[in-house]
């Protein structure tokens, strides 16, 4: 046996260690007196592909949603109602009020950037007129 064993999955469907980790251990210690878990690396990995096949029937779920309401694209009410389609829907109240969450961060996000970017027009457009100004004065001068 020289060949060399494939992976059961492939590397772009993984999901990072360290953070299903992170959410495991953060989870496990709200749960634990202790607060201190450990968790083994089989364990670890059962957690990994758990969430990696939940994600897959969800999102085939969704994209089916997606299909039958004839578009393309999956919003998150079609995640929402494949929560509801696949007994999960009491994770939907929570899930709404993250993604309501996110929305108001993204929305300040953007309009911070926004009006970082017009006062950095701003800013342009006067060292523009003041390159002018300042080459017209000095075609005066030469004149």
């Amino acid at each position: 046996m020289a060949e060399t064993a494939k992976k059961a999955v492939p590397e772009a469907e993984e999901l990072p260690k360290a953070i299903v980790r992170r959410v495991v251990k953060d989870k496990l210690s709200r749960c634990s007196e202790d607060g201190d878990i450990s968790i083994h690396k089989d364990a670890l990995l059962a957690f990994s592909e758990s969430a990696r096949i939940f994600i897959h029937y969800l999102s085939a779920t969704a994209n089916d949603i997606c299909k039958e309401s004839k578009r393309q694209i999956i919003n998150a009410e079609d995640v929402f109602e494949a929560l509801k389609e696949t007994e999960f829907s009491e994770f939907i109240p929570s899930l709404k009020a993250s993604l309501e969450e996110f929305r108001m961060k993204n929305a300040g996000k953007r309009a911070a950037a926004a009006v970082s970017k017009e006062k950095e027009n701003e800013t342009k457009k006067k060292r523009k007129m003041e390159t002018e100004s300042s080459e017209k004065g000095e075609e005066g001068e030469s004149q």
